[in-house]
């Protein structure tokens, strides 16, 4: 069964190619979605996949690339309304 989840991570994830590095892991674990830098410093990730693969994505979210410096990491569930057909850098 598919989930749709919102990721939000705080900390020094800016200017650390966290996007990338997201983007990287998303394919891996067969993710669909977005990975997008917000005007606050943080980055959102609007992920799509199996709980397995989200469970992975999630964990990698805590600690994100060796240059990152995460501080907290909220989840929260979102409708399935449209279908994505890739994982995106926004």
């Amino acid at each position: 069964m598919q989930r749709r989840v919102k990721i939000v991570v705080s900390g020094r994830v800016q200017g650390v190619y966290f996007r990338m590095f997201t983007h990287n892991k998303a394919k891996h674990f067969a993710i669909k979605g977005t990975v997008s830098n917000l005007p606050d410093g943080r980055v959102e990730i609007i992920a799509e996949a199996d709980q397995a693969s989200l469970d992975k994505l999630i964990k990698w979210c805590h600690r994100g690339p060796i240059t990152a410096r995460v501080t907290n990491v909220d989840v929260s569930d979102l409708p399935i309304d449209d279908v994505f057909e890739a994982f995106k850098i926004i």
